[in-house]
């Protein structure tokens, strides 16, 4: 293994999930000369493992963590302006169970909830009676009235990745496939050994200040690749959720109590599918080995059918997936009283390198906790990059409309491309927004989108993938990047696989 040296830069980021880039992007917006390594794939672990909300977190009031919720509540329509392709707002229904909450403290924390952030753009919550269309959809009769309430959608996965794109954009190196191996301080600054996973190069690259943002793996990075121990540590608990075929018609989706005082969401997916989480288990193995137990799969299965007209079955589960979530470990007792914010911990000193590392942290914060990362850098950076902060009221790629103008767009884009089925044009809209030309070009026909992969997917829109998102696996592509691995079928992704190697082989023969 041969090693080279890069250039220095301002700011070292690890990992590639939502925090890390959303500091990555957030700096470089500043000014700053930035380089992100990502061991594997972006938004392959926690950040594409979650409940796919942007929300205040309404059972956090219980815990009082209102500086937490009034945070979060505010991020919503912050998020829902930046990407208003993969974020929309979405109404939760909450029934009353007679045995448990009372309809009192359900009605007061729903106020709470309505008024903490400054909401403008969601719709207030209203008692609905459930006896009633479209609400008894799914539910046994017993349950008679509840509230609905707003938050928001979010495709988790391409959340991390347009971030990355934006990062990329204001000029910052992103890399996937680079495991840091080794950073040391040295010279006032950081000396960083990255090993690319694909050659095993390795390469050494200098930076004045290295942030620790690996999600699950923070305290193994500041243990094995920096030598060091921390003040703060993380709670390893997982989260899983399952996929069953749909539950109910309407667009709402419900927010269940459970009788442990926890509760879970049964949530429209995908067209034809229920998304239905999560659990709280501590965890104290390997992140990248999670899964999901049949003991949480039953859980979940039960915890529904207490609510559902039909009941859910463990054979009736389609899918199921997994995320570690490195919550900062502030000693609650159960998993699911563990604290959702975030922790900055900054180690510096005088004539020391300043390392920063990211305890917690949820994807709705995501934005303000980059925020508060380059405010608790500040007098570690460059001067002249010192700029302020900027992320608020910007961006993130194909994002440039109103949250109100999504079904014009869909109209627009099928006025344009005559040939388009409307779930077509409202899955590309739903996942690049105003870039979705960019992918479709000049294409009079479907014939002229490239191969066909299978479904409404076309080689046009594997090679954007490729090309400006850093796809390379079918896996990438199918359940990262879309979530088109739940509708296509085998013969389908084989013809991708089969397509994605011969790309790269053509490549690797020009070069």
């Amino acid at each position: 293994m041969s090693k080279t040296m890069n250039e220095s830069y301002d700011l070292f980021v690890i990992g590639g999930g939502i925090n890390g880039c959303g500091i990555a992007r957030d700096a470089a917006g500043r000014g700053l000369s930035v380089f992100l390594a990502e061991k594997t794939d972006f938004a392959s672990a926690t950040s594409s493992a979650s409940t796919k909300l942007i929300h205040g977190g309404l059972r956090y009031l219980e815990y009082y963590e209102f500086r937490l919720v009034r945070e979060a509540l505010k991020e919503r329509e912050v998020l829902l302006n930046m990407a208003p392709h993969i974020i929309w707002p979405m109404r939760f229904i909450l029934p009353h169970h007679k045995g448990l909450r009372p309809a009192w403290l359900l009605r007061l924390g729903l106020f709470m909830y309505d008024h903490l952030g400054g909401r403008k753009l969601l719709p207030a919550t209203k008692m609905v009676a459930l006896d009633r269309a479209p609400y008894n959809d799914g539910l046994k009769s017993l349950f008679t009235r509840g509230f609905e309430y707003s938050d928001c959608w979010v495709d988790d996965a391409r959340l991390v990745v347009l971030t990355a794109r934006d990062a990329a954009a204001r000029g910052a190196t992103i890399r996937r496939n680079t495991e840091v191996i080794r950073a040391t301080r040295s010279n006032g600054g950081w000396e960083i050994e990255v090993r690319d996973s694909e050659s095993g190069q390795t390469e050494l690259v200098h930076a004045k200040v290295l942030v620790n943002a690996a999600g699950p793996w923070v305290s193994h990075v500041l243990q094995c690749a920096l030598g060091l121990n921390s003040r703060a540590h993380v709670r390893l608990v997982k989260g899983s959720h399952i996929i069953v075929p749909k539950m109910f018609a309407h667009d709402r989706s419900f927010i269940f109590q459970n009788g442990d005082g926890r509760i879970v969401f049964a949530i429209p997916y995908e067209h034809d599918f229920t998304l239905i989480g999560t659990t709280d288990v501590d965890y104290q193995g390997e992140p990248a080995d999670v899964s999901c137990s049949d003991n949480e799969i039953a859980y979940l299965c039960n915890a529904v059918s207490e609510y559902f007209s039909k009941e859910v079955t463990p054979d009736m589960v389609v899918r199921t997936y997994s995320g570690v979530r490195p919550l900062y470990d502030d000693g609650a007792s159960e998993a699911r009283a563990a604290t959702r914010d975030y922790v900055l911990e900054l180690d510096e000193g005088e004539g020391k390198a300043p390392l920063l590392s990211v305890f917690g942290g949820k994807i709705t914060t995501y934005r303000r906790l980059a925020e508060h990362a380059l405010e608790k850098l500040e007098g570690d950076l460059p001067q002249a990059a010192r700029k302020h902060a900027w992320t608020k009221h910007s961006i993130l790629p194909g994002g440039d409309f109103e949250p109100g103008d999504f079904n014009a767009k869909v109209s627009a884009l099928k006025s344009a491309y005559r040939f388009l089925e409307h779930d077509h044009a409202t899955r590309l809209v739903r996942s690049y927004g105003s870039e979705a030309v960019k992918i479709l070009g000049t294409a009079q026909t479907a014939d002229d989108l490239g191969t066909h992969i299978g479904g409404d997917l076309y080689s046009c829109e594997v090679d954007w993938l490729i090309e400006q998102e850093w796809a390379i696996t079918a896996e990438d592509i199918l359940w990262r990047r879309s979530k088109l691995g739940l509708h296509l079928p085998a013969e389908a992704i084989g013809v991708l696989e089969r397509y994605l190697s011969g790309y790269f082989e053509g490549n690797r023969m020009a070069c």
